[in-house]
């Protein structure tokens, strides 16, 4: 995967910089956060740029919101279902980082997606907050 990862990623900057809608540039991000979560264990290097790929298309998400959305003319505005920043909540949660996670997960729930993860990611945060309240004061 190293060769066709590096492929990828080139391939993505390139699609990036090509005149495109906002939706088109999602389904870029989001496709290839996908394709390197499926080959994370054999390109490791490609978790920091599913990273910052995910951050992009939430940013993108964002600032054109009509990217992520069925028909951004009627009220309420449908979103599609996103993968992309779903995928790194789950691999900053995986590592601990909680904040983070919650961070991004409350950013994602503005698209109508994620709101039980916020609250799992509130639990946590929490019960690390109390453990370590306790755990400092002994």
């Amino acid at each position: 995967m190293e060769a066709s990862g590096a492929v990828l990623i080139d391939r993505v900057w390139e699609a990036l910089e090509l005149p495109g809608s906002a939706m088109d540039y999602h389904f870029v991000l989001q496709g290839a956060v996908d394709r390197l979560w499926t080959a994370r264990r054999s390109y490791p290097p490609g978790l920091e740029l599913l990273e910052v790929f995910a951050q992009l298309d939430l940013e993108l998400m964002e600032a054109a919101p009509q990217a992520v959305s069925f028909d951004p003319d009627v009220e309420p505005i449908t979103f599609v279902r996103v993968t992309s920043v779903p995928r790194l909540i789950s691999l900053l949660e995986r590592e601990g980082a909680f904040l983070e996670a919650l961070t991004l997960a409350h950013r994602l729930a503005r698209f109508s997606q994620g709101e039980d993860v916020v609250a799992r990611l509130v639990d946590k945060t929490q019960a690390l907050a109390a453990e370590s309240s306790v755990g400092g004061s002994a």
